[in-house]
């Protein structure tokens, strides 16, 4: 999309360009979007592993949370689906939002409680499947990029799109339940302020 709109203004670039500017750049975007955001998200943590990602025959779990409003709290690929893996999730995400939820949503695996009973012993855990859809639906972005980009290429190609990817579709991320459309607007056009701020671009 970004070869085709540069090519409209008359500027020709390959698409292993754009990618490379997206590697280069996209981090610094995603890192500064995450420190804003630091410790404003919700007290609810809603954990997953549903989604498998199958790279060169091997397949990993994309370990997933998010907060009550649907935002992403952190994505973390890993080639196991234990006790294990749940550990050093609830480790990064501890480290990043700087403070333990008040409720943590999984599914039935066994494995999120034994690492919450280590992890995070007082916060209070619902496992239940029908519970879970909000964590189980914010899965659908990647599986489309996946289809655009022809499946990726490792692990760490996989790590390092969704740690670009999560926290700028955060930026606009805006709950639409119970919001008139004219507050609507007027939180999209502040998102796109932040963005111009954060990419340094001028305002049209």
């Amino acid at each position: 999309m970004v070869e085709n709109m540069l090519a409209a203004r008359g500027i020709i670039v390959s698409h292993q360009t754009i990618r490379l500017w997206a590697e280069k750049f996209g981090r610094q975007f995603a890192n500064t979007i995450r420190s804003r955001s630091a410790g404003r998200h919700g007290d609810k943590w809603h954990l997953d592993e549903a989604v498998i990602i199958t790279i060169r025959g091997k397949k990993y779990w994309l370990w997933r949370a998010v907060d009550q409003d649907g935002f992403v709290l952190d994505v973390l690929v890993q080639s196991r689906r234990d006790t294990k893996a749940v550990k050093r999730l609830m480790r990064k995400l501890l480290k990043g939002q700087a403070s333990a939820p008040r409720v943590m949503i999984t599914d039935k695996l066994r494995s999120y409680g034994a690492a919450k009973r280590e992890v995070m012993p007082s916060v209070e855990h619902r496992s239940h499947k029908g519970l879970n859809n909000r964590a189980e639906n914010s899965h659908q972005p990647i599986r489309q990029r996946e289809r655009i980009m022809k499946r990726f290429k490792s692990a760490r190609n996989l790590q390092r799109f969704v740690s670009i990817h999560d926290p700028i579709a955060n930026l606009f991320r805006i709950p639409r339940h119970d919001i008139p459309s004219e507050h609507y607007r007027e939180l999209r056009a502040t998102a796109m302020q932040t963005w111009r701020r954060i990419a340094h671009l001028q305002a049209a």
